[in-house]
């Protein structure tokens, strides 16, 4: 059974019209000049440089004029989805192809048909089938596509006979998916780590044309160029084979390097007595906008897969005054790459480091538990399996409330919020305070005016239950952590 779908014909547009622009925040154009400061989205910089190109209308040599192109789209590619449907529901398949739809737009594509197989398994020689291949190559002329995009990971041979047969470039979910990361990575160590993710998936797909394929021959009869014709071999593109073999080497050194430095930095906070609170869930279901809520980081938010890749880390306090860190990671979807997921190693050990892990699920989503267990195999991966986690729900103001109710039903520690509206922050910082580590030491100490550092610490890392000024110092009565406990030893009462 095979199933063609224009759903996806209008991606670009749909995905402007709808209710959450920015990644769960405004529509584009809304005016939020009235809106309380308490949900201040940050300066929102990154934006203004990704929308900074810009194509003139009128200046096209094409017949068909393109008036304006966002961020890095300056000729759109015009795409065919192509999808096996070996198992699960039709309803499965079809959200499976439509968020390739949605990565497709935000490589920089125009979606114009998609086409869904009902098989067994894939065909190990073109994926689709021979017959239904044929079907493709009709629907690509019928378009006018210039690309295939398969939703799965091709076998460099299947790539190679599908090309054969649709005579356009195809490319799968895995090379879409590194494309997207290769255009949003801003820092050193997400540069490096998304073109080691590359090289590993080049590696085994490189192709030799002409002299690069050059075996060797002599004679007149097996070359028709006698002597002196003589190929050296196919050395091309085993010194292309050398090469990526030994970039890959530097960069894994490189980015244990920036592992180090991190490990640094988080070992003191650590050393400090700072917890830290890690935010993870699917791309696109509100995990920056959740973090710019909370903390005024102004971390780029936007209606689009991927939209952040670099994490970030903020300082925040509970209610009641105790420090921790906010820490944003990558977003995770539907068979991630794992090429990504090994060279994002580094950074997603933040969540496995963390006390506590906050697990947005896009609300509105068609599947949000096919998320959650999207997500949780990708933490199982990096041993994060037994961090504290809450569910939040985020969308609640436009999601189905029974899809919300089914949800905290069923997950143990979970809340239901809106970063666009405000709704529930208030008790997702309650319950933060709530589940962070408690200091559980009582003290009775006399600190010296000396040493105000030591009460300021206090203040910090503390709970202070009584404070009294002395002759002799500052009396004060306070519950506190192992460390903390060991310095205030010596001011015992």
């Amino acid at each position: 059974m095979t199933a063609r779908h224009d759903i996806f014909s209008g991606q670009a547009e749909a995905l402007s019209d709808e209710a959450y622009d920015d990644d769960g925040f405004l529509l584009e154009g809304e005016d939020d000049t009235d809106r309380p400061s308490a949900l201040y989205d940050g300066d929102q910089l990154e934006r203004e440089e990704r929308a900074a190109l810009r194509r003139v209308a009128g200046l096209s040599t094409e017949l068909e004029d393109v008036t304006e192109v966002e961020y890095r789209q300056l000729r759109l590619e015009r795409v065919v989805l192509a999808s096996v449907w070996s198992e699960g529901s039709l309803v499965d398949a079809e959200n499976s192809l439509r968020e390739l739809a949605a990565l497709a737009e935000t490589a920089g594509a125009h979606v114009l048909e998609g086409l869904i197989q009902r098989r067994q398994k894939p065909d190990t020689a073109t994926y689709l089938g021979k017959g239904k291949a044929e079907e493709l190559r009709d629907i690509v002329i019928s378009e006018g596509a210039d690309t295939v995009i398969c939703d799965t990971e091709l076998a460099p041979s299947q790539r190679r006979a599908l090309e054969d047969v649709v005579k356009v470039k195809v490319i799968d979910r895995t090379a879409l998916i590194l494309d997207i990361f290769a255009q949003h990575a801003k820092s050193r160590e997400g540069k490096a780590q998304v073109e080691l993710a590359q090289l590993q998936y080049l590696l085994p797909r490189l192709r030799g044309w002409g002299e690069s394929m050059s075996r060797q021959a002599g004679g007149q009869a097996a070359g028709g160029q006698g002597m002196g014709s003589r190929g050296p071999g196919e050395t091309k593109i085993e010194l292309d084979r050398r090469r990526i073999n030994s970039r890959i080497a530097k960069l894994k050194r490189d980015i244990a390097g920036m592992k180090t430095h991190r490990d640094t930095k988080r070992g003191s906070r650590r050393a400090n007595g700072i917890p830290s609170v890690a935010i993870a869930g699917y791309t696109n279901a509100g995990k920056s906008s959740i973090l710019n809520r909370l903390t005024g980081a102004g971390v780029l938010v936007q209606n689009q897969l991927f939209a952040t890749l670099d994490p970030t880390v903020r300082r925040s306090e509970t209610p009641d005054g105790r420090e921790f860190t906010f820490t944003d990671t990558v977003g995770f979807v539907r068979q991630l790459p794992h090429q990504l997921v090994e060279a994002f190693r580094s950074t997603l050990e933040e969540v496995a480091d963390s006390d506590l892990l906050l697990h947005v699920v896009d609300g509105s989503h068609p599947d949000p538990e096919g998320q959650i267990s999207a997500v949780r195999a990708v933490l199982a991966d990096v041993d994060a399996t037994d961090v504290l986690e809450v569910i939040v729900v985020n969308k609640a103001d436009i999601a189905d409330p029974e899809v919300v109710d089914r949800i905290l039903r069923h997950e143990k520690h979970a809340v239901a919020v809106s970063a666009r509206t405000g709704q529930g922050l208030d008790a997702l910082r309650a319950l933060i305070a709530d589940e962070l580590p408690q200091p559980d030491i009582d003290v009775d100490v006399l600190l010296p005016y000396g040493r105000g550092d030591l009460l300021s610490r206090i203040h910090d890392e503390g709970e202070i239950l009584a404070s009294d000024h002395v002759s002799e110092g500052t009396r004060v009565t306070a519950r506190v952590n192992a460390d903390l406990a060991a310095e205030l030893a010596a001011y015992g009462v």
